[in-house]
């Protein structure tokens, strides 16, 4: 693997063949079970009917699984546990279908047997393999649709953890009760295969509904604050809206499969094989919309225009599956003539459509299915620049003077805007502020760079994980001694805005000479470079939001411990707030598990806690403070970076001092360490993700303070003076 990986694109699709090595054999497992199921069964209306119910029972226990796991297995055990306890249903089942073979329950081939008249109409239907190609575009625009609205609905209602086990529950329950109202419509009707076209065309409906109410109306029904502590209550309104968003579609969708195979079947016919055929066709255009409007679509056309899109291709399905439904039961209902074999193509396609009279009428009825189309395809409702901007804070959509930048990306939004009052610039990733202009956000920002390059003393090479607005990675433009500065960013969309929209603010690190830009995974990049640095700085994505608790680990930590030069310092960004003390204690615990020595400096410019940078170094870490003041007189672009925000000497920089390990090391007694198996720190933040706590916090942590003895490095009228300040409460 290291030596073919790449990044970019080329890394993305080697581990995409890595993840299709792995997942394959449990999935065509679980892929197989239906069909195989579905072996006991007839092939008559009231068997595919059953059929139905059985996929819809196997969605039902889906939605189980995927609430059990988000809300309960994940969050109180850990991957390893939910995956036993996913086995061992496995087994019984396996047992259970061991005992009713032994019993010798077995599959029987049907006898070819008429129940009704509408079945014996069936067993003369000329077959029509365009069902296939309906029920594959059905999956696709499923599949698309739940890749872009997932993006939306993560913005809107915060992109934690559950808010995904939420949207995924809907969108099961919603196939589940659609499969159980088309089971029982593939029994009833006598051209299944025109009511699946019918699903088809009301999905053209549904999709615009669903893009308005994602974009027009949940996001303005608002819970009443008091209830957020609530965690039943808060979640419970986010599977309200959810439902509201998707539940017409996905029924739909879930319809779409009996009516499939009722549209297809024949009497006799081996039902495992026409489950087999059907679903796959159905997988495989999952699989295509999945793919394409993941890594295309949106990223080239956007969210908006990848829903008009998805209209479209519905409204394609349903004239695919009117049109050839009609030509196969009017070549079944109405026998042509013996010597129609005779006929030149085109006169037998006329009969089949019923002459000319019924051959205008189907033409007239596929023009107004494509005029319903494309009216609707055009009234789907543009997303708003605040959803991409603001996520969930629905006050600041229209707060802002002007959006200099909106673009969605494969991995994340992007959005750049300024405030009215003030003239903050805010950069946006993921429907939220990751960095601006206000002083307390530079004062971070900033820190992130200069005080790990400080105690390192002279860093040649630095490592900066997460581009953000650039601010981080350009303080190491300031640090003279610095000859390399590698960026790990994940969404190309980031540096291009950034680089245009707050290039005075990050000293156009782009520009520098001296830096390269890595689009990766940084827990890949760290993992797979052979190169190591004096500095690795990191500034991930709150812990809140899913997958971000993997750069807050501790196996991440030692992958980075494995990166640093002897003598090398790493800093992390940690919030206080939208997250709970129990948190803040694991991603703290967590780091100085790996790094015992190490430090917590507090951001805030009010000294009331906002953010905090924790620093570590693998060996014995020291300040010195003369070295230090010394290279602040050498550097007046060092020394202006750091005036810049409020830091007028070393010592002013030294009173934002809040604790270390050692001290810190009672209070972090009750914490849960943040592993790989469990990422437990993804599940405490993402319950807190309305929390107002920071100063509480903060308090807490500041009881803990203790002048560091074996910190700074200094003589002693220097010391005399941090110490003096540090008495009478000068320590922010």
């Amino acid at each position: 693997y290291l030596g073919f990986v790449g990044y970019w694109l080329a890394g993305v699709f080697l581990r995409a063949l890595i993840c299709l090595i792995c997942l394959l054999p449990p999935t065509i497992l679980m892929g197989a079970t239906l069909p195989a199921v579905s072996r006991y069964m007839e092939t008559t209306r009231t068997g595919i009917s059953r059929i139905g119910f059985l996929y819809a029972a196997n969605i039902g226990g889906a939605v189980v699984g995927c609430l059990l796991a988000g809300f309960y297995l994940l969050r109180v055990y850990d991957m390893l546990i939910a995956t036993l306890f996913a086995a061992s249903i496995n087994a019984a089942i396996a047992v259970v279908s061991l005992l009713l073979a032994a019993k010798g329950v077995a599959f029987v081939p049907p006898e070819v047997k008429a129940e009704t008249e509408v079945e014996t109409a069936v067993a003369a239907k000329v077959s029509n393999p365009w069902v296939y190609v309906v029920i594959g575009l059905s999956g696709l625009t499923a599949l698309g649709a739940q890749v872009v609205w997932t993006r939306l609905i993560s913005l809107l209602l915060g992109g934690t953890v559950y808010t995904f086990s939420i949207i995924l529950a809907v969108f099961l329950t919603g196939l589940g009760i659609g499969s159980a109202a088309g089971s029982f419509l593939a029994r009833q009707v006598r051209r299944p295969g025109a009511a699946l076209g019918w699903t088809q065309l009301l999905l053209v409906f549904a999709i615009p509904v669903g893009a308005f109410m994602i974009s027009r109306e949940i996001p303005f029904w608002h819970l009443n604050p008091e209830f957020y502590d609530v965690i039943t209550l808060r979640y419970g309104h986010d599977l309200m809206r959810a439902t509201v968003a998707m539940l017409f579609a996905t029924c739909l969708w879930g319809a779409s499969f009996p009516l499939a195979l009722a549209a297809i079947a024949r009497p006799g016919e081996d039902p495992g094989g026409l489950v087999g055929r059907v679903y796959a066709a159905n997988t495989v255009g999952a699989i295509l919309g999945s793919a394409m409007f993941s890594m295309y679509m949106i990223p080239a056309f956007g969210t908006h225009q990848s829903q008009q899109r998805l209209t479209l291709l519905a409204g394609l399905a349903a004239v695919a599956m009117f049109i050839s439904d009609r030509l196969t039961d009017s070549g079944a209902v109405e026998p042509q003539p013996a010597d129609a074999a005779e006929e030149p193509a085109r006169a037998s396609l006329l009969a089949r459509a019923g002459g000319w009279a019924g051959a205008a009428r189907l033409a007239g009825g596929t023009a107004i299915v494509l005029w319903v189309t494309f009216m609707l395809v055009g009234s789907v409702s543009p997303v708003p620049d605040g959803l991409i901007a603001y996520g969930r804070f629905i006050e600041d959509w229209d707060a802002v003077s002007v959006y200099h930048y909106v673009g969605e990306g494969m991995n994340t939004s992007v959005a750049v805007s300024d405030w009215p009052e003030d003239n903050v610039r805010s950069f946006h990733v993921g429907g939220k502020v990751v960095a601006s202009t206000r002083r307390v956000d530079m004062r971070l920002q900033r820190m992130l760079g200069h005080l790990p390059a400080m105690f390192q003393g002279g860093p040649k090479s630095v490592l900066v994980v997460g581009f953000g607005a650039g601010i981080t990675a350009g303080s190491f433009v300031v640090h003279d001694e610095v000859e390399r500065i590698v960026v790990c960013e994940i969404e190309p969309l980031v540096p291009q805005a950034a680089a245009v929209w707050l290039g005075p603010q990050n000293y156009d690190v782009l520009n520098d000479p001296r830096t390269e830009l890595i689009f990766d995974d940084a827990r890949h990049f760290i993992a797979t470079t052979d190169e190591t640095f004096d500095v690795i700085t990191s500034d991930p994505i709150h812990p809140w939001v899913s997958g971000s608790a993997a750069l807050y680990s501790a196996e991440y930590y030692e992958l980075v411990k494995e990166r640093l030069n002897p003598g090398g310092v790493v800093a992390q960004w940690l919030p206080l707030y939208e997250t709970s003390e129990e948190a803040v204690k694991s991603s703290l615990a967590t780091f100085m598990e790996a790094f015992p020595n190490g430090t917590v400096w507090n951001s805030d410019i009010f000294g009331e806690g906002y953010d905090v940078v924790m620093i570590g170094s693998v060996g014995e870490m020291k300040l010195d403070l003369v070295a230090l003041e010394e290279q602040l007189s050498r550097s007046p672009r060092l020394r202006q970076s750091l005036a810049d925000i409020d830091f007028y000497s070393g010592l002013e920089l030294l009173t934002s001092y809040l604790g270390q390990g050692s001290d810190l090391r009672p209070w972090l007694l009750d914490a849960q360490i943040n592993r790989d198996r469990s990422l437990r720190l993804q599940y405490l933040a993402g319950l807190a993700i309305d929390a107002d706590d920071a100063i509480p916090i903060f308090t807490a942590m500041s009881r803990y303070r203790r002048y560091p003895d074996n910190l700074f490095l200094a003589p002693p009228n220097m010391e005399a003076q941090l110490r003096q300040v540090f008495d009478y409460g000068g320590f922010r």
